[in-house]
C-alpha cells in the first residue's frame, strides 16, 4: 500500500543513516583521540582500571625522581669518601716521613695542615640537595635518612610506600658536636699526653725521643685506622647506591608496563578504526542515496491522478 502520511522505506532509509552517522562519530573520535575508551561512558570498569593506573604511573615517576635524587647524593658521599681516603693516605705518607730522625718536622707539618684542610673541604663540599651524609649532629635523634623507594597498591586498593634508609652513624667522617665528636676523622684520640684527631694532629714540636716517635707511631695508626673505616663506609655507600639504582631501574620498568596496560584497555586500534571508517562512508553515501529514493516514492503517486 502506497501512503503519503507514513513512508515506510524512508523512515527505514532514515533510521538505518542516522546509526551509520552515530557509528561514524564514534570512529572519527577514536581515530581523533586514540583512545576507544576516552571516559566512563565508553567502558566504566576499563576507563576506571586505567583512571588509577594513569594515578600510579604518577606516583611511581615520583618515586622514580626520589631515587634519582638518592642516587646522586649517594655518589656524592660516595665521591667524598674516596677522595678523603687519597688524601688521608698521603697524611699518612708524612707521618712516615716524619718517623725518620733527623728531619723537620716542622715543614712537614706544614703540609699535613694543608691536607687536614683539603680534608675539611671534601667532607663540606660533599653535599647535593642540601644533603651531606658525610657530617652532622651525632646528637641528632634523625641520625637516618629514608629514600622514598617503591609505591604500592594492594588488591584492596591500599597503598604503600617502601623506603631505603641510610645510617648516617656509618658514613659520618666529621662530627660537629664539640667535645664528643664521633666522627671518622675528629674522633679524639690520646698518645701519651697528647690529644690529637686525623684534622688536628700536630708533630711540629715533636722531638726524636722515644716517647715522641712512639706518639708519631700511634698518629700513624689512628690515621691508618681512619682509612680503614672510611674504606667500609665507602662500600656502605656503594652497597645502598647499587640497591637505588636497581630500584630505579625497576620504577622506570613498572611505568613502561602501566603504559602497556592501559594502552591494551583504552587504545584504539587504528588500522581497524581507519577501516571501518572507509566502511561507514560507503554505507553513508548509500543511505543518503536509498531516503532519497524513498523519498522520490511519493512523487510517482502524482503519476495516478493524471
Amino acid at each position: 500500500m502506497s501512503s503519503l502520511n507514513t513512508n515506510v522505506a524512508a523512515m527505514t532509509a532514515l533510521q538505518t543513516l542516522r546509526n551509520t552517522n552515530s557509528e561514524m562519530l564514534t570512529t572519527q573520535n577514536r581515530i581523533s583521540t586514540g583512545l576507544r575508551v576516552a571516559n566512563a561512558s565508553d567502558n566504566a570498569a576499563y576507563w576506571s582500571i586505567a583512571t588509577t593506573m594513569r594515578g600510579d604511573k604518577s606516583s611511581i615517576s615520583t618515586v622514580s625522581d626520589a631515587l634519582g635524587l638518592g642516587s646522586a647524593t649517594a655518589e656524592i658521599a660516595a665521591k667524598g669518601i674516596e677522595t678523603a681516603i687519597d688524601v688521608a693516605g698521603k697524611i699518612k705518607d708524612k707521618l712516615l716521613a716524619a718517623r725518620t730522625p733527623g728531619v723537620d718536622r716542622a715543614k712537614i707539618q706544614s703540609e699535613i695542615e694543608e691536607l687536614q684542610s683539603s680534608l675539611q673541604s671534601v667532607v663540606d663540599g660533599a653535599s647535593f640537595n642540601g644533603q651531606n651524609w658525610l657530617t652532622g649532629d651525632s646528637t641528632d635523634a634523625t641520625t637516618t635518612r629514608s629514600i622514598v623507594s617503591s609505591f604500592t597498591r594492594g588488591s584492596d586498593g591500599s597503598i604503600s610506600v617502601g623506603t631505603i634508609t641510610v645510617d648516617l652513624d656509618d658514613t659520618r667522617l666529621v662530627d660537629s658536636v664539640s667535645g664528643s665528636a664521633s666522627g671518622i676523622l675528629n674522633t679524639s684520640q690520646t698518645s701519651g699526653s697528647t690529644s690529637y684527631t686525623v684534622l688536628s694532629l700536630d708533630i711540629s714540636s715533636l722531638t726524636d725521643d722515644t716517647a715522641d716517635l712512639d706518639v708519631i707511631d700511634d698518629m700513624l695508626s689512628t690515621v691508618d685506622t681512619a682509612i680503614s673505616d672510611m674504606t667500609d663506609a665507602a662500600t656502605s655507600l656503594g652497597a645502598i647506591k647499587t640497591r637505588i639504582d636497581i630500584q630505579k631501574e625497576f620504577a622506570d620498568a613498572m611505568k613502561s608496563a602501566i603504559d602497556k596496560g592501559v594502552g591494551q584497555l583504552v587504545d584504539a586500534d587504528m588500522n581497524e578504526e581507519s577501516t571501518k571508517l572507509q566502511a561507514l562512508q560507503v554505507r553513508q553515501q548509500l543511505g543518503i542515496q536509498a531516503l532519497s529514493i524513498a523519498n522520490q516514492q511519493a512523487q510517482s503517486i502524482l503519476s495516478l491522478f493524471r
